[in-house]
């Protein structure tokens, strides 16, 4: 006897396949960057959020709009830039105008290490995908990620 799809069952399966599809990606665009230049997935979206920072108004994000910015809780964040900075990748400063708030940007060793590693996540990241958009089940999300990028 055949089990019958309802709309819950369907949703967890697309749930289940978009899951998939993320760690998949995820898993392959990291094994690139590590070994092409030693960094995690995380450690190179850290980078790419707080290299769009700027001086203007609103322009440094406090930690945990970073933390947003790269879905990991505000302690992961803060341990991520600790060992980023350790790595000389980082550094932070208190804020200009609020001795309390502290600041995070990226070095010039870090915009070094992030322009070359950029042309790795890309590429890692359409090979991941091209790979994902041979599978049924994963095709139309594939789909999706590349029309959103248009």
């Amino acid at each position: 006897m055949m089990a019958e799809s309802t709309p819950s069952t369907t949703l967890a399966q697309r749930w289940s396949a978009l899951g998939l599809l993320h760690d998949r990606i995820d898993a392959h665009v990291g094994r690139e960057l590590e070994k092409k230049h030693e960094l995690s997935v995380r450690e190179f979206s850290l980078l790419e959020v707080l290299s769009r920072q700027h001086n203007g108004d609103g322009g440094h994000l406090q930690m945990a709009q970073v933390a947003d910015a790269v879905a990991l809780s505000q302690s992961a964040t803060t341990r991520l830039v600790s060992r980023l900075e350790d790595r000389g990748l980082l550094e932070r400063y208190l804020c200009p105008t609020d001795r309390r708030g502290i600041y995070t940007d990226v070095t010039a060793a870090g915009k070094t290490l992030l322009k070359q590693a950029r042309p790795t996540n890309s590429r890692a990241l359409r090979e991941a995908l091209q790979e994902a958009s041979d599978e049924a089940e994963l095709a139309p999300f594939v789909r999706a990620v590349r029309e959103s990028g248009r």
